[in-house]
């Protein structure tokens, strides 16, 4: 496995837990996540590197990273999404829009084999079309 896609998987777990436990994104709150987080778990300091600019990337801009994922998810609130779905989208969703050195496919392709990996059969063409339909919109600066 990659770096990249280790740094992704590891984004994951954390905005999970995050998710599920209602945390909220300010600086000191989610650096001591963090750190946390990175206390418990032992792997190549590139995949946590990467992994922390994810999820400091979403927690800066979650709020228009959900309105975009929600106007691409036709007839589906976040809310009603699962947990490792929604976060799969917010990280893809966050590259696409922000992650510059990505290739629109690559974070597509990424969400993709994770989501075949961390979620359900179905997941897989759900996430594909919200993706595809969300990489042409412009980030909001």
């Amino acid at each position: 496995m990659g770096v990249r896609r280790k740094s992704r998987e590891l984004a994951l777990q954390y905005l999970y837990g995050h998710d599920l436990r209602g945390a909220g994104c300010e600086d000191q709150e989610l650096e001591r996540g963090l750190a946390a987080f990175q206390a418990s778990f032992t792997c190549d300091s590139r995949a946590l590197d990467y992994g922390r600019e994810i999820v400091r990337g979403i927690c800066g801009c979650r709020r228009e990273l959900d309105k975009l994922v929600e106007k691409h998810a036709h007839n589906w609130r976040l809310s009603r999404m699962s947990a490792v779905d929604r976060n799969i989208l917010r990280i893809a969703a966050w590259e696409i829009l922000h992650a510059d050195q990505v290739p629109v496919q690559v974070a597509i392709n990424e969400a993709l084999e994770i989501a075949k990996r961390y979620s359900t059969a179905d997941a897989i063409p759900f996430i594909n079309g919200i993706l595809d339909s969300l990489k042409d919109e412009e980030p909001a600066h």
